[in-house]
């Protein structure tokens, strides 16, 4: 069960002063901050754990530490997507007033693993349609801002091509699925045997079970080829792309930095990747309009695969390292 806050003016939060294992996310009550200029406090109602705060809170693999800090930490608090109730605004801000249920991102400053999150000018809130739940709202967002410009802007995917996506259960994967079969691309999904329904039903057309079939050992040639969990590399991959294939990567490591560089100078075939989470605030805000109308219409879901409370955000991300989860990791702050 959640504990009170103990006075009007703190609020508890979870972070974390070293790498490690999620016992180093550690609670303590901090005070509420009051926002200034545009920022908007929020109070949240619920957010995720994602597969890049593991990687954050873990510093592994190491190259990430390059943007994180190499010895420690630069962020002291984990928490992206955001879904609550505007609790107040700065005197500049003219969007949202008090009561408004809003959701989007906290950006790349983070801030969201606590009970009110501030959002400041590299975050991006919408209002919330009475139609989708916090929860749905929550789960909704990392997937589809990832997706979405992977697909669209850097895969230019047209209607009539054929995709494979790396990882279709997962929160970015399962949000590929639905944006391809939107776009009107053919879609083949990989994941496991177990999850076949689950990407059959978000509309894969074809499902391959990485656990008994290696797709790379077939004859069978994409248009696109992501990688939604940065498993794959480029020079694997590159037999099952079609001559002016792309193969686009997640994950951000030394390999496929290298593979991006050499296919932007030679060859048909290309290796691209996206630092979508840096992406302009504005560009960001367009898209969740886009995925509210799409969750309005139910032409897109957020899977949600656990739900933990926030105390217990160490569970959650001890689920989250296993590698197994499908669709998003839910966190509630309220019972």
């Amino acid at each position: 069960m959640l504990h009170k806050r103990t006075t009007n003016h703190l609020m508890k939060v979870f972070e974390y002063a070293n790498y490690g294992a999620p016992e180093v996310l550690k609670m303590t009550e901090v005070s509420i901050p009051k926002p200034v200029k545009d920022e908007v406090l929020v109070k949240m109602k619920a957010s995720t754990v994602t597969s890049t705060e593991a990687i954050f809170r873990k510093g592994d693999p190491y190259f990430t530490r390059l943007f994180t800090g190499l010895r420690k930490p630069k962020l002291k608090r984990l928490g992206e997507m955001v879904a609550g109730v505007v609790e107040e605004v700065g005197p500049n801000h003219t969007d949202f007033k008090k009561g408004d249920a809003v959701f989007g991102t906290a950006g790349p400053e983070f801030g969201a693993n606590g009970e009110y999150a501030l959002i400041k000018n590299q975050g991006v809130l919408i209002h919330k349609a009475e139609s989708i739940s916090f929860d749905e709202a929550a789960s909704a967002v990392d997937g589809f801002l990832t997706a979405l410009p992977f697909l669209r802007d850097v895969g230019k995917i047209k209607k009539g091509q054929s995709i494979l996506i790396n990882g279709a259960s997962g929160s970015v994967g399962s949000a590929a699925v639905q944006l391809a079969k939107h776009f009107g691309a053919t879609v083949t999904a990989v994941c496991s045997g177990r999850n076949r329904a689950l990407v059959k039903g978000l509309g894969a057309d074809y499902v391959i079970d990485y656990t008994t079939n290696d797709f790379t050992k077939t004859e069978e040639t994409y248009d696109i080829i992501f990688d939604a969990v940065g498993k794959l590399t480029f020079a694997k991959s590159k037999s099952s792309l079609k001559k002016k294939g792309v193969f686009l990567e997640v994950g951000i490591g030394f390999k496929v930095i290298g593979s991006v560089l050499w296919t932007s100078i030679a060859g048909g075939k290309k290796a691209k990747i996206a630092a979508t989470g840096l992406r302009d605030p504005k560009a960001k805000k367009k898209d969740l309009l886009l995925l509210e109308e799409l969750m309005q219409e139910d032409r897109f879901i957020a899977l949600i695969d656990r739900t933990y409370l926030f105390d217990n955000i160490a569970s959650a991300h001890e689920y989250v390292d296993t590698g197994r989860k499908r669709g998003n990791v839910l966190l509630k702050f309220e019972e």
